[in-house]
């Protein structure tokens, strides 16, 4: 754990051989309440069709949560699958550890947009 963010490192290839097992990993890790959750790839060579489902619905469970999935992703091949089918315009992908545990900046909502439907101010 680091900040605070559950980090998991993933094996050097994740398939249809381990990816319930991968997956098994991530549910243990939310069900102890951990909404947002890392997971260390930068050693994966390889993630096949299987991987990208168990990711992208942990990230789904976790945004559910008021977290989010973010990945470590070091490897051309690795980082190429991700973007070639979308995912890592979904999961957020960082160069590292630190900077995937990092905290994310605050965001400041115009005082003109706090009107719209469905838009809460801050308390």
């Amino acid at each position: 754990m680091l900040r605070g963010v559950p980090v998991i490192t993933a094996p050097g290839e994740i398939d249809a051989w381990n990816a319930e097992s991968l997956r098994a990993v991530l549910a243990r890790t939310a069900a102890r309440g951990h909404a947002t959750i890392a997971v260390d790839m930068s050693g994966t060579q390889f993630c096949d069709s299987a991987g990208l489902h168990v990711l992208i619905r942990a990230h789904r469970m976790a945004v559910a949560e008021g977290g989010e999935l973010r990945l470590v992703i070091c490897a051309p091949a690795v980082l190429r699958i991700f973007a070639v089918t979308g995912v890592g315009r979904v999961i957020p992908t960082f160069a590292s550890r630190a900077a995937a545990v990092a905290p994310l900046p605050a965001v400041m909502i115009d005082a003109a947009w706090q009107s719209w439907p469905g838009i809460v101010p801050a308390a």
